[in-house]
């Protein structure tokens, strides 16, 4: 089973993509590691992980039962396209949505801003949801932001 021990690296970059979905590889190390009793500070089917879900369609139980099942990533994104009718199109739109999102309202702005400000306070060029997470994950590993 591969394992993933989220107390000694973090998952994979949310903008990874796997089947053409982005969030999938990192939402499925969140689930190896919480099987493996592994997930340190991540959370399997939080809210970035519900993005996925939602525009799948998919519980996140069943996707937890694979891994479980010690269910690779190949044998996952095959369930997935079983038990969903979405086109290459719907996902590489999906996709990139994900990829270029940021905060959109006063309040989600308020706290991306003030996530930026405490990660990396000279940095000017973080604008998206994304670049917030690999931020985090990289400096809370030990990197230098």
């Amino acid at each position: 089973m591969n394992v993933t021990d989220l107390t000694q690296r973090p998952p994979r970059s949310p903008r990874l993509k796997l089947g053409g979905y982005v969030i999938l590889p990192r939402m499925l190390d969140k689930g190896r590691a919480e099987v493996a009793g592994k997930a340190g500070e991540y959370h399997f089917a939080c809210p970035l992980d519900q993005r996925f879900l939602s525009f799948t369609g998919l519980q996140a139980s069943d996707i937890l039962d694979l891994l479980k099942a010690g269910k690779s990533d190949t044998e996952v994104v095959a369930w997935i396209r079983e038990h969903t009718k979405l086109t290459e199109p719907e996902i590489m739109l999906w996709s990139e949505f994900q990829i270029r999102r940021s905060p959109s309202d006063v309040e989600s702005r308020e706290y991306y801003n003030e996530s930026i400000k405490k990660l990396a306070p000279n940095r000017d060029d973080l604008t998206t949801w994304f670049d917030l997470l690999d931020l985090d994950d990289y400096v809370s590993f030990g990197g230098a932001a």
